[in-house]
């Protein structure tokens, strides 16, 4: 799409044509489908529901042209489905390492991670975790876990090759194999909520933000979606999506420009 075409299509709010952002005639999306903040996987019926459906139904909607979301198992696995172009677009937690591979469009949402520890556990602040003989479990190259691994000075990381159900995670602390598990703030109230006898810490870490994700070099594609994403943050749709999720620590985000 040249320039001048643009700048009138972003300014005027003008739709995008379906071809740009969906050029097969289906707008393609993953998201990481562990990953709360982004949208949930029903295990009987396999509908998906979060932030990350509604987003991809509004956009689809607005372009005219049907729409397909794929739950992948973990950031890089929605990074490669970007990069490569199996997907139009992706959803992701802000990070400059991945930065260097996709292209972000400007936030929608934000939230803080956490730790959960057991219910007796002497640790009752993050900061009283990077001690030495205390072991942090967290999700290999999950935003948490690229932190942790960054932050700890006297703590021991067990980053987890993959996200394991919530039952082999309470399994962890309980036995004493992990003395917290560092994750977003809706993982770890839904763990606690699944196992009463771990607790989650009232302060958190870190906070993150989540953004939707598009193969490096497309400039209209990314204009379109700051467009998109500043007008679904203002009408309160990000707002109404977050609350229909039943998020916990998990707000709008303030207008950000990269």
């Amino acid at each position: 799409m040249p320039s001048v075409i643009l700048g009138l299509v972003v300014a005027l709010g003008l739709p995008l044509q379906g071809a740009d952002l969906a050029p097969t005639g289906t707008l393609r999306a993953s998201f990481i489908e562990n990953n709360p903040n982004q949208g949930r996987v029903d295990p009987k019926t396999q509908a998906i529901t979060g932030p990350a459906a509604d987003l991809v139904r509004e956009l689809a909607r607005r372009l005219g042209v049907k729409y397909e979301i794929t739950p992948l198992p973990s950031a890089g696995a929605v990074l490669e489905s970007v990069r490569d172009g199996k997907v139009d677009i992706g959803f992701l937690a802000y990070e400059a390492a991945r930065a260097t591979q996709v292209d972000y469009a400007d936030d929608y949402s934000i939230t803080g991670s956490t730790y959960a520890v057991r219910g007796d556990s002497t640790i009752t602040r993050s900061a009283d975790v990077d001690r030495a003989g205390i072991t942090v479990a967290a999700i290999r190259g999950q935003s948490q876990e690229v932190y942790l691994r960054e932050s700890l000075k006297a703590a021991h990381l067990n980053s987890l090759p993959t996200a394991p159900p919530n039952g082999e995670l309470a399994k962890m602390l309980l036995s004493g194999q992990v003395d917290a598990v560092g994750a977003n703030r809706t993982r770890m109230e839904d763990l606690v909520r699944e196992f009463p006898k771990l607790r989650v810490l009232s302060d958190d870490f870190m906070q993150t933000t989540q953004a939707i994700v598009v193969a490096k070099g497309k400039r209209a594609q990314l204009e379109y979606l700051n467009t998109f994403v500043a007008d679904v943050r203002t009408s309160g749709l990000v707002k109404a999506s977050l609350a229909k999720a039943s998020l916990v620590g998990v707000d709008v985000a303030p207008p950000t420009k990269r």
